[in-house]
């Protein structure tokens, strides 16, 4: 009870003092949405980040930091440059915990009051980055339908908030990115910017080559990694599934299982070795040369497709399949079963991309099927972007950690600020080339799933929270069924 009571009586003080001081907390959330894109790798080995805090408006936002050498504390105040970026304004330290809170709350407090909202940085003539994807560069017909559902439609203003806050930090290389992104390039573009969303998240110092690959991450020493973004798309003769089967899963069980046999391997086949087979190789250029090269994959050839086509790329990467059974005693038996080829409607392929010429120089590939709009409209809404009237619920699959379990296990749950807590790299998968040059370091992946190839087996380590696919419907309440044509949009 006296605990109780203390508890309460700590939090009203604290909440008299916010209001004094015109300050409000921030979840570790939202304060990541907007400082993501900013802290450099470096922060997380030097201090340690406790608490967050923004004004009125959020033109400002204070942290208090601990000092991972001294256990001193201090703070940081940022606030918005000439590109809408939050860089550090402020700095003290050498404090106590509530000596460094009270001192930013003065500090946030001041400034506020100054009416100042803009804090340049001096003039940066090299700084390319800050990219407006929004404003069109295409007529209206020329327009990507999922673009314009991101651009105009109520339920994805969590995914269009949070995009638009990273975005100020995006550096365009080739100078078609938000073009692309717009047009008939959108689900490639989309999966960059997942893949910047994931690199950064796991600690890694992300840049752009010019002019290319797509990514440069290292841990801030000589470690280099070369990430090639690469995406499976819709073929010429393809008939959209949609347009045959309304509604929000158009694939039956049966049907899938027959496309995993072969024409969902060479799909993924025939978009890994256009990549590997390039006029120019990637690996002859001098700055990848001699360092690990990544190729990281997306499927988008239909609408939903990500949600089942996962398990036909580790079949073709390595040439093999798996079949399962349990012994007399209940035990589960995995057995590998060697594949030569794939053919599909007089398409033949070999299997094995990682027993091909020159795939030698590929490290490893990259795999989710989570590097999607609804990523971002997930990770809005848990940073707190987004309408009043809206909810998420989320249902899929996931890994079972049960070594007499052959099958995921499944999971849905409504996405809530408080409630559940999601990462931009969850569900990463990184299959590792067993014949590679350069192999890639795990450390510097940590936190996703990692499979290798030995002996005629997969082993993998995976995650404890490790989804294969999933599925997210948005919602948007209303009064009345008359005032919106559509209520839910499945994602």
């Amino acid at each position: 009870m006296g605990q109780a009571k203390n508890r309460g009586t700590l939090e009203q003080r604290m909440q008299a003092l916010w209001a004094e001081s015109g300050v409000k907390p921030l979840t570790p959330e939202r304060y990541n949405a907007f400082i993501a894109w900013t802290r450099t790798p470096i922060a997380g080995f030097v201090t340690r980040e406790d608490e967050f805090f923004a004004t009125e408006g959020e033109n400002l936002i204070g942290v208090i930091l601990m000092d991972r050498t001294d256990r001193d504390f201090g703070y940081v105040v940022l606030g918005r440059d000439e590109k809408g970026r939050f860089r550090a304004t402020e700095v003290d330290s050498s404090m106590t915990k509530t000596q460094a809170r009270h001192a930013l709350f003065a500090k946030l407090k001041e400034i506020h009051a100054s009416g100042e909202t803009m804090f340049p940085q001096g003039k940066e003539p090299e700084d390319k980055a800050g990219v407006d994807l929004f404003s069109p560069l295409a007529t209206e017909d020329q327009l990507h339908f999922a673009f314009k559902l991101l651009r105009d439609g109520d339920h994805w203003v969590p995914a269009r908030s949070m995009m638009s806050e990273m975005m100020r930090h995006f550096t365009e290389v080739d100078g078609n990115f938000v073009q692309q992104f717009q047009t008939d390039g959108f689900d490639a573009r989309i999966w960059e910017l997942y893949l910047y969303a994931s690199l950064l998240e796991l600690g890694l110092f992300v840049s752009k080559p010019d002019p290319a690959p797509d990514f440069l991450v290292t841990t801030g020493g000589e470690k280099k990694v070369f990430i090639e973004a690469v995406t499976v798309g819709p073929s010429a003769n393809d008939t959209p599934v949609e347009e045959e089967r309304p509604g929000p899963f158009f694939r039956e069980q049966e049907e899938v299982r027959e496309l995993l046999k072969a024409k969902m391997p060479i799909r993924f086949g025939s978009a890994l070795w256009s990549k590997l087979n390039r006029k120019k190789p990637y690996w002859e250029m001098e700055h990848v040369n001699g360092h690990p090269l990544v190729f990281a994959i997306a499927d988008f050839h239909e609408q939903q497709s990500m949600m089942w086509s996962s398990s036909a790329l580790l079949q073709y990467l390595y040439g093999v399949t798996h079949d399962f059974n349990f012994d007399e005693r209940g035990q589960l038996i995995i057995s590998a079963i060697k594949l030569e080829t794939f053919e599909h409607e007089g398409k033949k392929i070999p299997a094995g991309f990682f027993l091909q010429p020159n795939s030698e120089h590929i490290s490893a590939v990259l795999f989710t099927s989570s590097g999607t709009i609804s990523k971002f409209n997930r990770m809005g809404r848990l940073a707190g972007f987004g309408l009043k009237n809206q909810r998420m619920i989320r249902s899929g699959v996931a890994h079972k950690h049960d070594d007499n379990s052959a099958l995921p296990k499944g999971f849905v749950f409504e996405i809530e600020q408080g409630v559940v807590t999601e990462t931009w790299a969850e569900g990463l998968s990184m299959f590792h080339n067993p014949k590679a040059l350069h192999p890639v370091d795990v450390d510097m992946f940590p936190g996703i799933a990692h499979h290798r190839f030995v002996d005629g087996q997969i082993h993998s380590l995976i995650p404890e929270f490790h989804p294969y696919s999933s599925f997210t419907w948005n919602v948007l309440a209303v009064d009345d069924l008359q005032d919106k044509e559509s209520l839910a949009m499945p994602q």
